[in-house]
């Protein structure tokens, strides 16, 4: 068994010192040089390289730089999916993100996990556990989603929140650790001030 097979099958697994693990992740790292160092004018040649790095993407994405990754092809988004600034994922195992996902600057996805034993630590083994995010979740600032997570559908996660447990969907969710805070109803759709329409008789 190679040690990437190790990683996903969530098994400790050598990160560090993986010729072929090493090589991958040089390799999506120069991938998103070239990304964050586009203009930003240049949509063409950042949507091009997007789909270099990025494993699976089922429909119109927006990445705003800077993008980081570890493998990339271990990632998957829907349609619609949006990054503000400075989005972090660490996919040594699969990371996959539903439809309508929106995220605010300066979060990480993290499937990446260090051994409590030190020994283990020094040699460089690490494990990795999947991330699952489902539709239409949105993702507040400074938000840190830890290996092994699940966040359900039509969920969302306030700033500054830490994720270490599965999320429900259709929920309001904040904190460090995060936690439910209430449910999203219909009244959600009155919280905001709208213009009125002028075209109204």
């Amino acid at each position: 068994m190679t040690e990437w097979e190790k990683a996903q099958a969530g098994c400790l697994y050598d990160a560090n010192y993986d010729a072929d693990i090493v090589q991958a992740r040089q390799k999506c790292a120069d991938l998103c040089y070239e990304f964050n160092n586009c203009r930003p004018s240049d949509t063409d040649r950042q949507n091009e390289l997007l789909h270099r790095i990025i494993g699976e993407i089922r429909g119109d994405i927006v990445v705003t730089a800077p993008f980081y990754c570890d493998y990339g092809f271990n990632i998957s988004v829907g349609s619609n999916f949006y990054t503000n600034h400075n989005c972090t994922i660490l996919d040594g195992a699969k990371v996959t993100f539903g439809d309508n996902v929106f995220i605010a600057p300066n979060c990480v996805f993290s499937t990446a996990g260090h051994p409590i034993d030190a020994e283990q630590r020094s040699a460089g083994l690490e494990i990795a556990l999947p991330i699952r995010v489902g539709s239409d979740v949105w993702f507040g600032t400074n938000v840190c989603v830890l290996p092994g997570v699940t966040i359900g559908s039509n969920t969302v996660i306030g700033a500054g929140s830490v994720v270490n447990r599965d999320i429900p969907s259709g929920v309001v969710a904040a904190g460090n650790p995060c936690r439910v805070i209430r449910r999203i109803t219909a009244a959600d759709k009155e919280k905001y001030p709208t213009m009125p329409d002028d075209t109204a008789e």
